[in-house]
Formats: C-alpha cells, sequence, structure tokens
C-alpha cells in the first residue's frame, strides 16, 4: 500500500607519526572502503506515536540491506539547528547499495517536519505507521499513565464536555488522531507516492504481509517473510524467531503489547462518532480503507 554514532574523535597522532604511517595505509583497502560511509537517510519512519513505528524498525532492519539508527534522532522536530552535517553523524554506516533509515514518530505531527525533509532531499522516501485513532489515543494514554501516575482520568483528557460528546482536540492524544489533518502538510511538499502507510492492526495480524509492501516500497527484495515470525500470546504481538547467533527470540520491550487501561464503553463510542468523519477522509486522501470502525 503506497498511498541512528557521534561524530568521528579527532586523531591524536602527531604529524610526525601520521607520516610514518602512510605506506601501510596505502597497502590497505581505504576505510570507507571497507567499513562504509555515513550518508543521509534514504527513508524515514516519521509516525505515528503508539502506532507500530518500533515494531516496523526492528522487523525491517534484519534485512541485509537496510541499516538504522536505534534510537529516535528527532532531528527535524528539536534538534534541526544541529545542522545536517550532525545528522548525518548519527546515520549508521553503509554499504554500496545499502539504505539507511531512522524513525521518529513525532515527526508526522510537526509542522515543519515536511518542509525540513523536503528541504534536504525530497527523494526521501516516507513510512507512516497508522491505527484506529481510537485505540491509538487510549495506548498513549496508557503509556503516559505508567511515567504520571496522578495524571486526570481519560475522560477528562479527552473531553470538554462529555455529555454533549464534545473532545478535546487540543489534547495530543487525540490530536495526533486526526491524520487527514497532518497530511494535508506533507502532501504540500512530497506526491503521495513516495508516502508509504503501514496499518498497525495488520502488522499485529500479518507481519510478513506488512513488511513485504515495505520492502516493495524500499525497493527492496523481499527477504523479510513469514519465517522469521512468530505470535507470542503473551505480548498479543508478533516477535522475531531466534536470529542464529542468539539463544532467545527478539520480542520488543516490556512497554509494547501492556495491556491498555479500560475506558467506558460511551466514551469509546463517542470518541469513535468524533473520529469516523475524519477516518473516511483520511480513506480516501490515501486510497484506501483501514476499516476502523
Amino acid at each position: 500500500m503506497t498511498v541512528s554514532g557521534r561524530g568521528a574523535r579527532s586523531s591524536s597522532l602527531t604529524p610526525s607519526c601520521a607520516m610514518a604511517m602512510a605506506p601501510s595505509w596505502t597497502s590497505s583497502p581505504p576505510v570507507t572502503a571497507k567499513f562504509g560511509n555515513k550518508k543521509l537517510p534514504n527513508a524515514i519512519i516519521v509516525g505515528v506515536k503508539k502506532g507500530g513505528t518500533r515494531a516496523v524498525l526492528e522487523f525491517i532492519r534484519i534485512h541485509p540491506d537496510v541499516r538504522a539508527v536505534g534510537t529516535e534522532t528527532h532531528f527535524f522536530d528539536r534538534n534541526h539547528d544541529r545542522g545536517l552535517d550532525w545528522y548525518r553523524s548519527l546515520m549508521p554506516r553503509t554499504l554500496e547499495g545499502q539504505i539507511s533509515m531512522e524513525k521518529t514518530p513525532s515527526y508526522f505531527v510537526t509542522a515543519d517536519a515536511p518542509r525540513r525533509i523536503a528541504a534536504m532531499s525530497r527523494h526521501t522516501k516516507l513510512i507512516v505507521v497508522v491505527r484506529d485513532p481510537v485505540t491509538r489515543a487510549i495506548s498513549d494514554y496508557t503509556q503516559t499513565l505508567t511515567k504520571t501516575p496522578d495524571l486526570p482520568s481519560f475522560q477528562e483528557l479527552a473531553f470538554l464536555n462529555q455529555s454533549q460528546g464534545l473532545v478535546d482536540v487540543s489534547w495530543n492524544a487525540i490530536r495526533i488522531g486526526l491524520y487527514a489533518l497532518h497530511l494535508e502538510c506533507w502532501l504540500r511538499h512530497f506526491p503521495l507516492e513516495q508516502i508509504h502507510f503501514v496499518s498497525g492492526e495488520r502488522l499485529i495480524t500479518d507481519p510478513a504481509g506488512e513488511l513485504g509492501r515495505v520492502q516493495d516500497f524500499l525497493g527492496l527484495k523481499r527477504i523479510v517473510t513469514d519465517k522469521h515470525f512468530y505470535f507470542n500470546r503473551t505480548k498479543g504481538f508478533p516477535c522475531l524467531k531466534k536470529p542464529e547467533s542468539s539463544v532467545s527470540p527478539r520480542c520488543l520491550g516490556k512497554s509494547k503489547g501492556r495491556t491498555h487501561v479500560q475506558i467506558d464503553r460511551e466514551a469509546v463510542e463517542q470518541l469513535r462518532d468524533f473520529y469516523r468523519p475524519h477516518n473516511v477522509r483520511f480513506y480516501e486522501m490515501v486510497g484506501f480503507d483501514f476499516r476502523w470502525d
């Protein structure tokens, strides 16, 4: 469906030492040829928070032609003033033919991110992992609650007036799910065919299928397939099977697959009513029905 290391230390060698070592350099392959170069990313997972971005990154990076930054760089939202050289220094080394990637899910809802990424390269491929916005909001709240136990209730934050069904779109957990609104900003700078949307729901039920489409979008051979996954019933989420170099399977962290806070059914239905027209508009924009109702 088409619709990150620091800069190298400066050498401590004196000029004379460098001259003495020169002959051995000429007889060995250049470091860059052997270990690759750091380059700006060919593809970025730009969103969305609590949609499944970590899963997509961990699953796709087992592909031999993909090298990815493990942590979120937040370059295009928080660190843009540090410059592209700083950003490039965070990237993994890649050999010829390999793709360099990073993921920072807050980019999708950052107004300046589309313009900044386009200024870096209009050829950057963008991946957006989306999920039922109601479920996503509850997951977002559940995660925040683990860090801030005295947080007001979900209903207090989600509604300006619940009896009247007035939703508070200023609350970030609600606003992130207005996918069509955010996508408009991206389409001012990138054509739709340069953005690939991953279904967070299908990522759980059919990880190989979703990763197959991601590989197609990135122009990669389909190497990540069914044989790489198994379903962890305890977490309720797919995990990667045990790599040959490991003694155990690779599952996502403890925070992934946690039990959501129970929300009043009436509140959930009110939110579904609120999101429905926004979802329909998003389906029309991307040409795909995610069936979030």
